[in-house]
């Protein structure tokens, strides 16, 4: 019997009596690739509630149908979209509350921490860069794209280059839909990027449900996401046509700190980091702690660290260190990691909600939700 096999369930009771999660998975790496396997099945179902949800859920799928595509005069997509995500909530009676979303939260949890021997132990930076891909299409002028809709669930948009490997962190989301039924696909993925960002030792990202789901019009054109071998300019235009200005840029910039590049899906290969799992400001003390050279092999432009060869950064990356304005944010960060910190948290918040209405929004305050350990240590005490 493989070992990994029973690492898991090893690791939870291990968690749950002596070590805090974030702290034991910034000591455990594995530099290890291998397909994902399903994720567990839940601890606790409420059956009678989601399964009123779900047939609520093709009442409004019908709905949806009926009015935009049977019926030649139906509402616009978005209209229609809300409307189908009323439908539910009327049918059932059902209100999610903020303790409703922690729910699903602490489902995500367990879903980024069962990743056995993919990529280094964790679902987590898979699943924060399909929340960073689905916010990130958002275009200030035309006010399209961004994490509303969650159009990557459409083709052509979940074909785009740039969301080469994102079907796995799909995947692993439909499991936990199905248990939520009621949850919008754009709050949810959002929601995993906040829950693997606090999961992996990071900072709360405050955040607030209200995102609803379109249907194909609502798609992006391709070219909306970051080149990875590109330099300032390119990353200034993408960023820019978000809303954003070059600190916040470089304050995003920061979440390379975790996961790796794989050769099959955006050519480029290898880790940006030694602690892959853990949301640190290593990102940018290697920057510029580190000697980078071009790596000499048959892929795509890409850096090497010169000391080891076993860490990489991508020519955007690099950029940050040869752009005097970007410079002099990645150096603040490398050298206050709570600075990094409090402007990652801001800025990722924003992100999220790139696209969406305030009108939308459930609440004007944001959330904060806590993380496994917290609800752990409230227990205990």
């Amino acid at each position: 019997m493989s070992f990994s096999l029973l690492r898991a369930p090893a690791r939870r009771a291990f968690l749950s009596t002596a070590t805090p999660r974030a702290a034991f998975r910034s000591s455990y790496r594995r530099y290890t690739t291998s397909t994902p396997p399903p994720p567990p099945p839940p601890k606790s179902s409420n059956t009678g509630l989601f399964v009123g949800v779900g047939v609520a859920s093709l009442a409004a799928g019908a709905f949806y149908y009926y009015y935009s595509i049977a019926s030649p005069s139906g509402a616009d997509a978005a209209t229609t979209a809300k409307s189908a995500a009323q439908a539910v909530k009327v049918a059932t009676g059902f209100v999610p509350t903020k303790e409703d979303y922690q729910k699903v939260y602490n489902r995500i949890a367990q879903v980024i921490d069962d990743a056995g021997e993919y990529d280094d132990g964790s679902f987590g930076p898979v699943l924060l860069r399909l929340a960073w891909h689905a916010s990130g299409t958002y275009d200030k002028e035309s006010n399209t794209g961004g994490s509303n809709y969650a159009t990557m669930r459409f083709e052509p948009e979940s074909l785009h280059g740039a969301n080469n490997g994102l079907h796995i962190a799909r995947q692993l989301m439909e499991q936990v839909k199905a248990e939520f039924p009621w949850i919008s696909y754009g709050d949810l993925w959002t929601l995993a990027g906040v829950c693997a960002v606090q999961e992996m030792a990071g900072p709360h990202i405050p955040w607030r449900a209200g995102r609803i789901d379109g249907v194909v019009a609502n798609a992006t054109p391709d070219g909306r996401l970051p080149d990875a071998s590109q330099g300032p300019d390119h990353l200034r235009n993408i960023f820019y046509r978000m809303g954003f200005n070059d600190q916040e840029i470089v304050a995003l910039s920061g979440a390379h700190a975790l996961g790796r590049c794989h050769r099959d899906r955006s050519g480029f290969e290898g880790p940006w980091t030694f602690a892959p799992t853990t949301v640190t400001n290593d990102f940018f003390k290697l920057l510029f702690n580190e000697r980078w050279v071009w790596k000499k092999w048959d892929g795509p432009k890409q850096l090497e660290d010169k000391k080891t060869r076993s860490l990489m950064m991508l020519p955007t990356d690099y950029s940050l260190t040869q752009d005097k304005s970007f410079k002099k944010h990645a150096k603040a960060y490398a050298d206050d990691q709570d600075l990094w910190f409090k402007d990652f948290s801001n800025v990722l918040t924003r992100l999220f909600e790139l696209g969406v209405p305030e009108k939308q929004f459930v609440t004007q305050d944001h959330w904060i939700l806590k993380t496994v350990d917290e609800q752990n240590e409230k227990t205990s005490s």
